[in-house]
């Protein structure tokens, strides 16, 4: 499938499919609904000192070198597991000139390992960030139960991708995401917020990224016995 590098408003780049007129990020901003929708209203939201996080949808690693420097801001441990079906391509990743960017000038090593370490197994990024990228669709992904503290749920959206938005998907989230545990994505879809209820999560409406007037953040609240 065809892929063009385009630039978002806020000068960031990312990938845009033509025949699914539909892009990797908001055409409104790249970096800034990254920081917003997974960094400011998914990783703020963890308090644990050592937190486990799912991405599905490893993409461009984005998400991944944000959540790297947050972490290293923040003292924390982190084991991040990002699932990618079809892994971007080298020369599509130099495309995108991410650590061109201010905030990623001092990262390019870090960015280089993200995508340069081996699929399906753990790899030390740094002493305090190990990253495990998976190289399968969703349906084929089975995670153990209540692994993980932060979902990052990156898919392209319902419109281009329904079978990934699905109350079968949003169970299977529910199960592997820990007690506290956290799920945010872009879409405010109504049925994208039915979904992740019935799959037994707290869920709300929360402001979105620029372009975007609301997202969804979905929490796994159990009563304590």
């Amino acid at each position: 499938m065809k892929r063009e590098i385009v630039t978002t408003d806020d000068g960031s780049k990312t990938i845009f499919f033509p025949e699914l007129n539909e892009s990797y990020h908001s055409r409104h901003g790249a970096l800034q609904e990254a920081k917003h929708v997974f960094i400011a209203s998914g990783w703020n939201q963890i308090k644990n000192s050592s937190v486990a996080v799912l991405e599905i949808g490893f993409g461009s690693g984005l998400n991944a070198l944000l959540t790297y420097i947050a972490h290293q801001k923040d003292q924390k441990t982190v084991h991040y597991t990002g699932l990618e079906a079809f892994p971007l391509q080298e020369h599509e990743r130099s495309a995108l000139e991410y650590t061109s960017l201010p905030d990623f000038k001092d990262y390019a090593v870090e960015f280089q390992i993200l995508h340069e370490s081996p699929w399906n197994e753990f790899s030390s990024i740094s002493d305090t960030f190990k990253l495990k990228k998976v190289h399968k669709k969703l349906g084929d992904f089975n995670p153990v139960n209540s692994t993980f503290d932060l979902i990052y749920f990156d898919a392209f959206g319902p419109r281009v991708q329904p079978e990934m938005w699905t109350e079968e998907v949003f169970h299977k989230m529910y199960k592997c995401t820990s007690r506290n545990g956290v799920l945010v994505t872009y879409s405010a879809k109504g049925s994208v917020r039915r979904g992740l209820i019935k799959a037994g999560y707290s869920v709300e409406k929360i402001p979105g990224p620029p372009g975007k007037r609301e997202m969804l953040r979905a929490k796994k609240t159990i009563p304590i016995d």
